[in-house]
């Protein structure tokens, strides 16, 4: 593994300042001490920022030799913000907040983003900018969409923007990377359907809408294994539904909500409108009224060829080439894709292990519960922070030290 020197030198540091994070968890829009740390850090390392776009977000900007009068650019981002979760693990920097956790990594992404930083600082071996972006809310606020609208690629033009996310369960030592869709939209349904309520012993007088509901959820089934192509990834859950309130009242509502998940917005199109007519049709045979709300949030992830491809090399200048792996695509979303849709780039995977780093903790202090994400047992391997920011140098350094293709495929609609 070819990991950059000066950069493991100050590992041990850039780790306590994961861990301080991590102790000290933020939601959505509300990351203040994290964007406030990450700006004196990159203040202290004589880094310019801006600040406030997307609310809390943070952007350093690196020019290197050349001062930035090249006009090249390249933008490398991470999230900051944590999950409304309560934490299981009791190690010493276990979150100090109840009911917030960092679950995901983004406290890891984070750390790895600033010991870039650091180095570039302090090695301006390249000539352009390279723009840090620290985002807020990626856990459903859309921090990244909310920066774009901001100005974040008006204000620092950049040629391609690049992400990273921790994996669980890959050995640590690897990365993946893969052109085209590897994380899903993101979109939710509400549908509530409308019947008589009356008394449960006299159902006859009434127009029951549970056993309507059912009807409608078995009816979805037909959507992914009937109507959508079996070689189009698709994803309906049904995951509440609500009515009633005593055991001998027939309601006059049953409410369904859920997800919807696909790579493609044309297998979303397809979900959407099949789902409303299953969803008004079954009602109005059982004689009931339907309300139907389908929200589009996330867009799919897809990453652009060349860009991905330039990555895996990147990679595999420091793994190998057998560790810079096929990145498999997950029905997982993230608002990285609002990036993608507006420049070239690849947002990869960052191999995480399984979990055995939290028993090399002093007295341990973990559950042996499962270390995968949006999980109360998960923590960021630190193992990673060195990895994680040679990587950021390396992609950075050789994207400025090259010119890519104008005729390369730029983003286009999944």
């Amino acid at each position: 593994m070819n990991l950059i020197e000066p950069i493991l030198a100050q590992a041990a540091a850039i780790t306590q300042l994961r861990r301080d994070i991590h102790a000290h968890p933020e939601l959505c829009f509300e990351e203040v001490r994290t964007a406030d740390l990450v700006a004196a850090k990159l203040g202290e390392w004589g880094i310019p920022i801006h600040r406030g776009l997307g609310t809390t977000g943070v952007v350093g900007i690196v020019h290197g030799r050349d001062g930035g009068q090249s006009g090249r650019a390249i933008g490398l981002r991470a999230d900051m913000d944590a999950l409304p979760m309560t934490e299981f693990n009791t190690f010493e920097h276990a979150s100090q907040t109840h009911g917030k956790m960092h679950a995901c990594g983004h406290d890891g992404h984070t750390a790895m983003l600033l010991a870039a930083a650091q180095h570039f600082a302090q090695h301006r071996d390249f000539d352009g900018t390279v723009y840090l972006i620290f985002q807020p809310a990626e856990e459903g606020g859309g921090g990244a969409r909310e920066m774009i609208k901001d100005g974040l690629f008006t204000q620092f033009p950049m040629e391609a923007v690049f992400g990273m996310h921790n994996w669980p369960g890959m050995a640590v030592g690897s990365f993946a990377v893969s052109p085209g869709p590897v994380m899903a939209s993101s979109n939710e349904f509400k549908i509530t359907i409308t019947g008589k309520g009356g008394h449960a012993a006299l159902p006859h007088m009434g127009i029951d809408p549970v056993p309507i509901a059912c009807q409608v959820v078995q009816g979805f089934q037909t959507i992914i294994s009937r109507n959508r192509k079996p070689v189009d990834a698709g994803v309906i859950s049904v995951t509440m539904i609500h009515a009633g309130e005593a055991t001998n009242v027939i309601p006059d509502a049953c409410e369904i909500q859920g997800t919807v998940r696909t790579f493609t917005y044309e297998t979303l199109d397809l979900i959407e409108r099949r789902m409303r007519e299953v969803s008004e049709g079954v009602a109005a045979a059982f004689g009931a009224q339907c309300t139907f709300e389908f929200v589009r949030n996330y867009p799919p992830t897809v990453n652009t060829a060349y860009e991905a491809d330039f990555c895996r090399q990147v990679m595999a200048g420091i793994v190998g080439a057998e560790q810079a792996l096929a990145q498999e695509p997950t029905l997982g979303a993230e608002d990285f894709a609002y990036m993608l849709q507006a420049k070239p780039g690849a947002y990869c995977f960052i191999a995480n292990g399984s979990g055995a780093h939290r028993g090399r903790y002093a007295g341990g202090g973990h559950d042996a519960g499962p270390c995968t994400l949006h999980n109360p047992h998960y923590d960021f391997n630190d193992e990673l922070i060195p990895l994680g920011a040679t990587y950021w140098v390396q992609l950075a350094q050789a994207w400025l030290g090259h010119t890519p293709p104008a005729d390369r495929p730029m983003p286009g609609k999944a």
